[in-house]
């Protein structure tokens, strides 16, 4: 398979929505970056239509469409059915004349060879001992066969696509011709260089509008109509089957489309449930008209374009030379994805890293892009994803370490919502408030454990107060508070360290320093007595201790 879909790695943000919407989870995940894996890709489109950041790129084809253009050689465009559903009110002529003022020799539809290849088909049925068809129009489905359900190969129908067919006719009438389909889907490009020598280049829809831009060309409102053109019905579900003339008896016809739906009808035949049946095949929900470029960039409509596609289609089949079934004859082989699974012991292993020690633990949420966390071990496994991957895993990781903080930290902590409602406090905060459970309080208006006056401050505010000393009365404790807003997560924060041991402290020392105080006092009162009465006697031998005294009191004081 050709790199036809490529990754800007610096616009991929790891949001995961491409494998989420793989499916057949080909993408696998380094460095936080996503990687397309080709042995699994089916280049079904739906990770370039689903990123959000532009971070899938279709590989552009206009440079070789251009050498193809100045070599000198007659350059035919094959053109898409479900060209009239994108660009609404041109037909044929309009897009002929616009796309030969860019050098094209010619235009023609694609619905020519879905005519050759409708007419194979009713040959297989009718001619052919075949049990189940499945049709191979769809380069995707084929892809899908050959990488993910090898076993239901014999049943995909050994024929040419409309591209190749319709190319290989032109190619037969003009034998120096060189070839370039346009369309809506990515696969084509890699079917093309796959399959070499049948289409020289592929474009895209939106490579073609680029193209018409650049040169100045603009398409004509014009809608001509011819009734030789009913396989014009190709790019709708059910399409092939609208254009089938003759149908055996024997056989159940169905449609079926998009990729999820194809595995499951897979999946059943592969099991040999079902026999005797015409299976049409789309990995595109709504078929081609459905397909990746349309839907990133055309503003789709399934039953407007249904509708346009259908009012643009004949009642009879173009007019061109069936070949012989040998000349549209197409092999297919198993293509190999060299994958082993894992065993369980390894599969187990991997879970045990993830956080699933049990069944219970398996969420299967699919936010890792995985139907089920097995399937997700096992791409851990085989080097395609990342335990990182894991939401449930990210969240409990994250929480185990913020609630280790907040159980382990000695403050009290204290979160309440904007109405004023407690959403979390610690064992901490629990032990300030001989609160007994958390239950008991979570939920609650904070006012029945805590004076509110704070919190209600900082709302208001906006400002945050840090560091203030507060008595809680009611529980006999001093804290040093802190109230902080989150303006973000809309809640108010409160950390609480108690200092009730400080203050008891602190008093003890104070009292003491009184005491002292009031004994410094009471002998100084006392000495000056004594003073008094032998005053003749002491001289300035008293002065001297009053001095003394008083200065212990007046440093006592200072203390």
């Amino acid at each position: 398979m050709i790199n036809c879909l490529t990754l800007k790695k610096s616009n991929c943000k790891n949001c995961y929505k491409c494998i989420r919407h793989c499916p057949v989870k080909a993408i696998r995940f380094s460095g936080n970056q996503a990687h397309i894996i080709g042995n699994e890709c089916i280049l079904c489109g739906h990770c370039f239509v689903v990123c959000p950041q532009n971070a899938k790129e279709i590989v552009d084809g206009t440079e070789k469409v251009q050498v193809l253009l100045h070599s000198g050689d007659p350059v035919v465009v094959s053109l898409a059915p479900s060209f009239i559903a994108n660009y609404e009110g041109v037909g044929i002529e309009a897009m002929r004349r616009a796309l030969k003022r860019l050098g094209f020799y010619d235009v023609e539809e694609t619905a020519v060879g879905a005519t050759i290849v409708k007419t194979e088909y009713e040959r297989m049925i009718n001619e052919d001992d075949r049990d189940v068809i499945i049709t191979s129009c769809c380069h995707s489905i084929n892809l899908l066969i050959q990488k993910h359900h090898p076993k239901c190969l014999h049943y995909l129908a050994d024929v040419m696509s409309p591209m190749q067919a319709h190319c290989s006719d032109i190619k037969r009438r003009m034998p120096n011709a060189k070839t370039v389909f346009i369309g809506p889907c990515v696969a084509k490009k890699d079917e093309a260089e796959y399959y070499e020598g049948i289409v020289d280049a592929v474009l895209t829809f939106e490579e073609l509008t680029n193209l018409l831009k650049a040169n100045g060309v603009e398409l004509e409102k014009e809608v001509d109509k011819t009734e030789n053109s009913r396989a014009r019905f190709f790019p709708t579900t059910g399409g092939i089957l609208k254009t089938m003339t003759t149908r055996h008896s024997e056989y159940t016809y169905l449609a079926i489309d998009g990729v999820e739906n194809c595995i499951s009808a897979l999946k059943d035949i592969e099991s040999g449930k079902i026999h005797k049946c015409f299976i049409e095949m789309s990995a595109c929900v709504g078929s081609c008209i459905g397909g990746p470029v349309m839907e990133k960039y055309h503003n789709t409509s399934p039953i407007k374009d249904y509708v346009t596609v259908s009012d643009y289609a004949g009642k009879r089949d173009f007019e061109v030379a069936q070949p012989k079934p040998s000349y549209l004859r197409k092999n297919f082989a198993v293509i190999d994805r060299e994958l082993q699974r894992p065993s369980d012991e390894e599969i187990t292993s991997v879970l045990r890293q993830m956080g699933k020690f049990k069944l219970s633990d398996e969420l299967n949420c699919g936010s890792c892009g995985y139907n089920s966390c097995r399937e997700k071990a096992i791409a851990i496994i085989q080097g395609k994803a990342e335990i990182s991957m894991c939401l449930p895993y990210l969240k409990d990781k994250a929480e185990s370490f913020s609630d280790t903080i907040v159980k382990n930290t000695p403050n009290g902590l204290i979160v309440l919502n904007e109405n004023f409602e407690v959403q979390q406090v610690n064992d901490a905060a629990r032990k300030i408030m001989n609160i007994r459970a958390e239950s008991d309080v979570l939920g609650e208006p904070v006012v029945r454990i805590l004076d509110p006056s704070l919190f209600v401050k900082v709302k208001e505010s906006g400002k945050e107060i840090r560091n203030k000393h507060v008595y809680l009365a009611e529980y006999k404790k001093y804290v040093e508070q802190t109230v902080v807003y989150d303006r973000d997560c809309r809640m108010l924060i409160g950390i609480m360290r108690d200092i009730t041991d400080d203050e008891a402290e602190r008093e003890k020392k104070a009292r003491i320093n009184r005491n002292t105080v009031e004994v410094a006092d009471s002998v100084v009162e006392k000495q000056m007595r004594i003073v008094q009465e032998i005053a003749s006697l002491l001289g300035e031998t008293a002065a001297e201790t009053k001095i003394a005294l008083t200065k212990l009191k007046e440093s006592i004081e200072d203390e």
